[in-house]
């Protein structure tokens, strides 16, 4: 009987874009945004990425003055584990698989380390290159899907 309760729980949790935990103290909730917050912090320190590439609808959204705190990063979460999308601009030269590589293990890093949840993937997808002396503006026209 336990085990349904605690099913109902997860669906819950994931149905409202957020990882529960419950204790004899109270549940504590990580909603997806804090999660994408705590990646994309941890995707920009690494060297060789210039920033975060959202799609065409959180383009849309800046245009019109409404920032998206989470943009190009797509957070899911499966059974007990997250899954992150993320998509970058790099810079131009740098080795591209080195640093998607060091990506990964950043954002795992960070993420189980401040929440204590299970990172299954970090998927990163390099959106487009940015140039030396190109500004953020041109990288993003080519950038979104």
């Amino acid at each position: 009987m336990s085990g349904h309760i605690e099913s109902n729980v997860e669906t819950e949790a994931v149905a409202n874009g957020s990882v529960d935990d419950a204790t004899d103290l109270g549940a504590v909730q990580i909603h997806n945004n804090v999660v994408a917050t705590i990646a994309r912090l941890a995707a920009l320190k690494v060297p060789g990425v210039a920033e975060m590439s959202g799609t065409f609808v959180e383009g849309l959204a800046g245009m019109i003055g409404k920032q998206v705190a989470d943009r190009g990063i797509r957070v899911d979460f499966e059974d007990s584990h997250v899954v992150i999308e993320l998509h970058v601009v790099i810079d131009f030269g740098v080795r591209i698989p080195q640093v998607a590589w060091q990506i990964q293990n950043e954002v795992r890093q960070a993420v189980e380390q401040m929440t204590g949840k299970n990172v299954k993937a970090v998927n990163v997808i390099v959106q487009s290159l940015r140039f030396r002396g190109e500004d953020a503006s041109a990288g993003e026209e080519g950038g979104n899907p």
